[in-house]
Formats: structure tokens, sequence, C-alpha cells
């Protein structure tokens, strides 16, 4: 064997032993888990005993669950209005600071704040928020004159709760956004300027358009998040009232660790897998067919 060879046989063992710590946790804690819950999604599992082979039965059983399509219909509604009402807001706050005004960076600093409060911190505070007895967002519409809902409380508007919670929180999104927008040329809102366009004309020709790719990513981050929300259903009403915000993690987490029905929750995690990877290939043909991506449309 020549010099060279044993040299780069050295190296590519030297370059495996500085892998192995990340590919022994990538076994263990990643692969290991997906290939276990696959397979314990065609057994009968409690997390306590042996796993007994069934089949397809719990799948069968997922679309003869009430309870099964009621969280995917939460689920499509939060998703449905939550993700344009989130992107519209950042997208307009992102217009707004990527202006020249006095004390910018401040401006920027208080809208990007609420997005790394921790999950658990927002749901507590929105819980206080949006209290109908107490909580100063009732306090001050009662003092106004308006109707006071139930909120959190009330199945007509606990969805809605959850939405306003979740656009508070838009300040990532924004500063992709004001990201993308400050890579847009300038030459391009100045040509456009000439030629008598205005605002509004300049926002949907140029702006828009050149904005696609970011909108694509946020869009699609935004359907991958609303899919997996947990946290803040689970401390905010717990699935209540009327399993109203039932959201399929949380019936997920429900059959899992509450009715110890392991091999149906993995059943479940599958199936969000396919629904997920559903709405992500929409999202994508859909920004294909209408977006705008490096001068040329897809």
């Amino acid at each position: 064997m020549s010099s060279v060879a044993k040299s780069r046989k050295r190296e590519s063992r030297i370059g495996l032993l500085f892998l192995s710590p990340w590919l022994l946790g990538l076994a263990i804690f990643t692969a290991y888990p997906i290939i276990a819950s696959l397979y314990f999604s065609f057994t009968q599992y409690s997390g306590l005993s042996s796993p007994r082979w069934i089949g397809l039965e719990n799948y069968a059983r997922l679309f003869q669950d009430q309870l099964f399509w009621k969280s995917i219909y939460n689920t499509l509604y939060l998703a449905i209005i939550g993700i344009p009402l989130a992107q519209i807001l950042s997208l307009l706050v992102a217009l707004l600071l990527n202006t020249k005004v006095r004390f910018l960076s401040v401006f920027r600093t208080l809208y990007f704040l609420p997005s790394i409060v921790p999950a658990v911190a927002t749901a507590l505070l929105w819980k206080w928020f949006l209290n109908p007895q107490f909580g100063p967002i009732n306090l001050l519409l009662e003092r106004i004159g308006l109707p006071t809902p139930g909120w959190l409380t009330d199945p007509a508007w606990s969805k809605p709760a959850l939405i306003l919670t979740s656009v508070w929180g838009v300040g990532g999104a924004m500063v992709i956004y004001l990201a993308g927008l400050q890579n847009i040329p300038a030459e391009l809102y100045e040509a456009a300027e000439l030629d008598g366009a205005g605002r509004i004309a300049r926002l949907f020709r140029i702006t828009i358009p050149m904005l696609s790719p970011v909108i694509l990513f946020n869009v699609v981050m935004g359907v991958i998040s609303s899919f997996q929300s947990f946290t803040s259903v689970f401390i905010m009403t717990a699935g209540g009232p009327e399993n109203s915000t039932l959201v399929y993690a949380l019936s997920i987490y429900r059959n899992g660790f509450q009715f110890y029905r392991m091999g149906y929750a993995s059943a479940m995690a599958w199936i969000l897998l396919i629904i997920t990877s559903i709405a992500v290939l929409f999202v994508f043909k859909f920004f294909g067919k209408y977006g705008y991506f490096g001068g040329a449309e897809k």
C-alpha cells in the first residue's frame, strides 16, 4: 500500500473517530426512535408491557375515532387561519421596520423579544391576559363598552384565542422578512418610481415577488410548527373546553402518556408525518406555480 493511500486511510479513521459521538447520538436518539415508533404503530403496546403485533388495527381504529377527526379539524383550523395572519402581520411589521426612523434598533428589538420568550412563560402570560374574569383584555373591553368573550373557557372563542397567542410571537419571521427586504436592490424601486408606480404597485410588483423565497421558507416553517403545536395548548387549555382546542400533538400525548396506548399514539405520529408532508408539498407546489425565484418563474 502506497504512503498516500495509508495517509488517506488514517485521515478517514481520524475523521470517523471525531464523528463517532454525533453518529452514535444520531443512531440512539433519532434513528432508533423513528424505527421503533414505526414498529410500535403495528402493535398493541402500553409502554409498560411487551408489544403485541396487531397489524393495521391501530390505523383502522384511527379513522373510527371521533377525537382523531376533531384533533385534525382543530389543527387545520389553527393552521389555515393562523399561518396567513402571522405571515401578513410579520411582513407588515418588517416593512415598517425597514424605514429610516429614529430609535429603529430599539423598535426592532422590542418586536423581536416576544419570539424568544420561553413558550411556557408566553402561555402563562396569555392565560392571564385572556382570563374572562380579571384578565386585562376583558377589563379593557368592558371599559370601552364592548362584549367580553369567554376566550379560553368558551368553545367559540378558544381557537381564536390560541391564534391571537401565536400571532404575538411573529418576531422570528419578522427578522427573516427584514433581512429579505434589505437584499432587494434599491434600483428596482427607483426604476418603478420613475415609471410612475405607487407604493401599493411597488409592494405587489417588486417587494412580494422578490420575497418569494423568504415567504416560502416562513410558510413551510409555519406549517411544520402549527402541526406540532403542543406547549401553549397544553398549558392554556389542556384541550378544552369541550375538546375545542384538542390539537393533534396533544391528542398523541394523551394517548401515549395518559392512556398508555403507545402503539396507537405511534400510529397517530406517522399519520401526522404524512399530513405534514402533504401540506409542505402543497406549499412547494403553490409557490412553484406562483412564486418568483432567481429571475425566472418556476
